[in-house]
């Protein structure tokens, strides 16, 4: 009989499992034209060969002192390294009770002794090409995988590229408000964290692609593209009649991504950035615009926006004003929680104000 050593060989590795040494014998005649074949006497011998070796297949008798074959293959289902090997029972027990238990274990199959070394030879030639298919779908799944990764990645590449230049575009218009569109995208990251952190809007944060969400505020005053030079650009402070022009802008960037959207199958990505252009200015009591909505019939993204929005134009410098501290932008925000702001949010950024105090300072 075969020593159980570990040959460098191209050929299929097989282990028999049987405590009977006639039939050792019988099956490895049988196969040792064709296949590496190793013969162990019982479960435990076979577990320690898997030590040293893993085979193609496991040829596997039911009827072993100590640990019977379906406690065998109990214990190679269990484990990681061997719960792959195909398992085929060669036993004498033949009735469809033995067969049925054995299948339901996890074996592919199940031969009955005495057999036939023809049929025993094309078995198990079916069965290793079934895994041979198998690990080549596998290969070619991974690989298909990897393609459509790259492939999206492109597009994603592609997609904020274009949303960048627009956002950009947006702000050489504007250009009293340079970086204001980076700064409240890094505001409304730590401010959603935060509020996740304190259990505040945790449930509908949690149903969001936090990513998604905060790219897509790169938008949020697309709209002001709609507004005249002599307004937007205008280097003090605006006349009643203009002021209400430049309201305009809110309702024009829900047009500008209504229009984006009829074009397009892409979905939460501008969902999110409508709702943003369109609620950025609607205040907690009702008196902001376009709509004049108040309280949580304001959505969400629009609560949020609204005070990172605030925050930044209060801490920024405008022709017509001075910077605000970060300390008296807080107070403000403070006073205004309630009225211009959702409470709730306004309770969380208050209560970390140092976090976005640091932020601020990046960009001072």
């Amino acid at each position: 009989m075969r020593e159980m050593t570990v040959l460098d060989t191209d050929q299929k590795k097989i282990i028999m499992v049987d405590d009977d040494r006639t039939n050792l014998t019988i099956v490895r005649n049988a196969l040792i034209d064709r296949y590496e074949i190793f013969t162990v006497s019982s479960g435990e011998k076979l577990f320690g060969l898997l030590e040293k070796m893993k085979p193609d297949l496991i040829l596997l008798d039911i009827e072993m002192p100590e640990m019977n074959g379906y406690e065998v293959i109990r214990k190679l289902k269990g484990s990681e390294l061997t719960v792959d090997i195909p398992v085929i029972f060669l036993s004498a027990m033949n009735n469809p009770e033995n067969e049925l238990e054995g299948l339901n274990l996890g074996a592919v199959d199940y031969i009955f002794k005495p057999f036939s070394r023809e049929l025993l030879l094309k078995r198990i030639e079916l069965h290793l090409l079934l895994e041979a298919q198998k690990l080549e779908l596998k290969r070619y799944s991974s690989s298909l995988e990897e393609i459509v990764f790259e492939k999206t990645q492109t597009v994603l590449e592609l997609k904020n590229a274009v949303l960048k230049t627009v956002a950009e575009l947006v702000e050489y218009r504007d250009n009293v408000t340079g970086g204001h569109i980076e700064r409240t995208q890094n505001y409304l990251r730590l401010l959603v964290n935060l509020l996740l952190k304190n259990g505040v809007y945790a449930k509908e944060l949690s149903s969001w692609d936090i990513d998604l969400f905060v790219t897509s505020s790169q938008l949020h005053d697309v709209g002001k593209i709609s507004i005249k030079d002599s307004i937007l650009l205008k280097p003090g402070r605006l006349t009643v009649e203009e002021f209400e022009e430049i309201k305009k802008h809110a309702a024009f960037g829900r047009e500008i991504i209504e229009r984006i959207e009829s074009n397009t199958k892409e979905n939460a990505f501008l969902t999110h950035a409508k709702i943003l252009a369109a609620s950025h200015h609607e205040k907690w009591d009702g008196t902001g615009y376009p709509l004049g909505i108040k309280g949580e019939d304001i959505p969400l993204q629009g609560r949020l926006m609204a005070i990172v929005d605030v925050y930044d134009a209060l801490t920024s410098h405008r022709p017509y004003k001075e910077a605000f501290t970060h300390k008296e932008a807080i107070e403000i925000i403070k006073n205004e929680s309630g009225r211009h702001f959702d409470p709730l949010v306004g309770e969380v950024f208050i209560r970390h104000e140092k976090e976005f105090e640091r932020l601020m300072t990046v960009w001072a």
